[in-house]
């Protein structure tokens, strides 16, 4: 039996009158890349915020690890970390300095920071730009360093939000191989608009509208049922966008 991750149980967001995640039940197993789809306000940021502790659900919970987000944050946010869609290294710092600055601000003390910043450059493949400021980084670099940034907690559970975006085609190539190489070591939540990096890089999908997860599995067979030979045609006939 499957080690579980993630659980949620009836998790819900409201905000005033307007429900952005309507009694959602998830299940991401360990070690697993877990693909949260949907079009825009279809609940996905809001499901993260709860997971990773940003925001308190109006009901239900979610427990991470073993961890309730709604009794324990603390050790949920221990356990985690975020890869956010905006790129946060700082642009004057090299790509080494960026790695020691975070591990140090996780509690690491000089040395070992100064062994973990080494540890991910090698990880990452980024000996060619380790001494290069990271404000001058390529975009595909800048969201390498994210990653490697946000790994170097050692968190159990990493949200990757848009990880690729705004990359060109050989860049986002690129970053799919660091991201396939975290596989089975970490479990990953990926939140992406690229269908087609959803499809190649998640062991399972699940796609979210109006709130509530709407279908879930792989690629393959979210497509088979509705008799289609495309993600893209499946993703619009779940998401709810062909219905309406």
């Amino acid at each position: 039996m499957r080690a579980e991750a993630i659980k949620a149980i009836g998790l819900t967001k409201r905000y005033k009158d307007k429900t952005a995640v309507n009694h959602l039940d998830l299940t991401v197993y360990q070690g697993e890349l877990y693909g949260l789809l949907g079009v825009n306000g279809a609940g996905k940021s809001t499901t993260i915020k709860m997971l990773s502790c940003l925001t308190k659900p109006t009901e239900g919970d979610a427990v991470v690890m073993g961890n309730s987000v709604t009794a324990n944050p603390g050790e949920v946010k221990k356990i985690l970390n975020v890869s956010p869609q905006e790129t946060a290294v700082a642009p004057k710092l090299s790509v080494r300095e960026n790695l020691i600055f975070i591990a140090e601000v996780y509690g690491f003390g000089r040395a070992q920071a100064r062994q973990k910043a080494d540890e991910m450059i090698d990880a990452f493949g980024m000996q060619e730009v380790a001494k290069q400021r990271a404000g001058t980084l390529s975009g595909g670099w800048q969201r390498r360093l994210s990653i490697a940034m946000a790994l170097i907690s050692e968190p159990q559970v990493l949200f990757l939000d848009e990880p690729t975006l705004g990359l060109d085609v050989l860049a986002r190539r690129e970053l799919w191989k660091t991201i396939r190489q975290l596989k089975g070591k970490v479990t990953i939540i990926l939140t992406t608009h690229y269908l087609e990096e959803a499809e190649a890089l998640s062991d399972r999908i699940g796609i979210m509208a109006k709130g509530r997860l709407r279908a879930e599995g792989t690629a393959a067979a979210l497509m088979q049922p509705l008799g289609v030979d495309n993600f893209e045609e499946a993703f619009i006939l779940l998401s709810g966008e062909g219905t309406e």
